[in-house]
């Protein structure tokens, strides 16, 4: 049975879906429309997304059917541990950028896909380019791709505990 109405659980759930969703798709389009190369550890970043996206969909569904308001509180933590990560992979890879420690001594990004034969081989290493996790390719506000993940997981994370809450 599906229950009808709204409540702020359900509306932080809404928020935190929509909010991971634009931050996925501007990844995307930073990469394959802008050109920017993703290095590893932003590619790690984009992991929590790929699993917290289906978590909070979950979330919703749970919060929808009156059998499933059990299931609404745990897929809420969930989803706050999931962005709890996210946030800490964003803060280490600014802190990475910033030169407050070091990264993965074999950070780089995608160079190319695998060739079809020798030729091609040889043509992709031509114009292959290899990405350093050390240095942010773009900032705004003084924040790097990284710096903005960080952010908008914080608030993924608090949009998760809020929803977690039994009271609002």
């Amino acid at each position: 049975m599906l229950r009808i109405g709204y409540d702020r659980r359900e509306g932080a759930l809404s928020v935190a879906l929509s909010l991971a969703f634009l931050a996925i798709c501007a990844a995307w389009f930073f990469e394959l429309v802008l050109g920017y190369i993703p290095c590893k550890l932003c590619l790690w970043q984009r992991w929590p997304y790929y699993l917290g996206i289906p978590l909070i969909v979950l979330g919703l569904v749970s919060h929808a059917r009156e059998d499933g308001a059990g299931l609404r509180r745990p897929l809420a933590a969930l989803v706050a541990l999931t962005f709890a990560a996210s946030l800490a992979l964003g803060v280490y890879h600014s802190g990475v950028e910033w030169g407050f420690w070091a990264g993965p001594a074999d950070c780089g990004g995608r160079i190319f896909s695998g060739p079809a034969n020798v030729m091609d081989f040889a043509k992709q290493l031509e114009t292959a380019r290899a990405v350093s996790c050390t240095s942010a390719p773009w900032r705004f506000l003084g924040l790097s791709f990284a710096g903005w993940n960080a952010v908008i997981s914080l608030a993924l994370m608090l949009l998760g505990l809020r929803a977690t809450a039994n009271r609002m």
